[in-house]
């Protein structure tokens, strides 16, 4: 038996989910919820229905996890708590500082309905914060980094757009490559945000627009750029298109340990990634934790889940003794 699923919203992330879905053969995808109009959005597999999102209630028999792909800044606080009274869930909410926030309304809502939801899913939050939180277990004297990039950051590069004179923008973040080499040697250095990151914008103006303006605007602007060394690069927006239009992403955890009677030998841990498509990874693992509610949910465990909170056999299709002979 297929796993039934469907989409809400049909940005980047969630055409990165309809490929994902693909990939998977105890998977299937049953519909894709929109707030445009649904005679505009033209899946990939074309067969898949296409329903406005108010639609969702009479859908609650013919969906097994509902996969959540809109922003965190507002559609997922409203989106999820509301889903998971009906559907098992998954988004990636991804506003670090508010997690406990939003996990306990998803919590009080998927149990209330009976139902598995599983936030924060990705990359960072996701694996990343798996992989710090194991790594930390593992060598608990020590330090941790986490490097981003070199790739590129939608917030960031929103940010820009915003600034009067700006018509489009791609920002992407870089790791320093001192800074990255200084984590991994095992001398636990103390790196400033200005040492471990530097940011690469390019902007194309409006024509007539003051550059010299909305340069400072960016590199003085407080929580996005002003911590950083950040580089301004005009450009035509035919070059923008041409060179910038991908969605690379990635970065690095690494936690720098000591173990010994007397803290005396060095350990090292690192796990790194390297994105072409940003999304289409995150709705990869997204996709695997849609396999964990699931089976979640058949089990009888109803309430809000996290990446901590999922067995690792969970997320593969394999049994459990083909995880035995193929991986350990």
């Amino acid at each position: 038996m297929s796993i039934r699923v469907g989409i809400v919203g049909y940005g980047n992330l969630g055409r990165g989910m309809e490929h994902a879905i693909a990939q998977n053969a105890d998977m299937e995808l049953r519909c894709i919820l929109t707030r445009r109009e649904p005679a505009s959005i033209k899946p990939s597999s074309g067969s898949v229905r296409v329903l406005n999102i108010g639609e969702a209630r009479n859908l609650v028999d013919e969906i097994d996890v509902m996969v959540l792909c809109g922003g965190s800044a507002t559609d997922l606080p409203e989106q999820t708590p509301e889903f998971a009274r009906y559907f098992n869930v998954v988004d990636s909410f991804d506003t670090h500082a508010n997690i406990p926030e939003h996990f306990k309304k998803v919590d009080a809502a998927a149990k209330s309905g009976g139902k598995t939801a599983i936030i924060s899913a990705g990359w960072d939050p996701g694996l990343f914060s798996l992989n710090r939180m194991i790594a930390e277990a593992v060598l608990p004297c020590g330090s941790s980094y986490t490097f981003w990039g070199k790739g590129v950051s939608q917030g960031h590069s929103d940010a820009i757009r915003r600034i009067t004179g700006v018509a489009d923008a791609k920002q992407y973040t870089i790791p320093m490559q001192s800074a990255l080499e200084a984590a991994r040697s095992g001398g636990n250095p103390q790196l400033s945000t200005r040492e471990k990151h530097k940011r690469e914008c390019f902007v194309v103006a409006v024509a007539g627009a003051d550059r010299g303006a909305i340069e400072r605007e960016i590199v003085t602007m407080p929580n996005y750029f002003a911590d950083y060394d950040t580089a301004v690069h005009f450009i035509s927006a035919e070059e923008l298109a041409k060179n910038h239009s991908a969605m690379p992403h990635g970065g690095f955890v690494i936690r720098s340990g000591k173990t010994g009677s007397g803290n005396e030998n060095g350990q090292v841990v690192e796990f790194a990634l390297k994105l072409d498509s940003n999304p289409e990874f995150t709705a990869s693992v997204i996709t695997a934790c849609a396999r964990a509610a699931y089976r979640f949910n058949t089990e009888g465990m109803t309430g809000c889940k996290t990446i901590f909170d999922i067995p690792a056999a969970y997320l593969s299709p394999e049994t459990a003794d083909e995880l035995l002979k193929k991986y350990l």
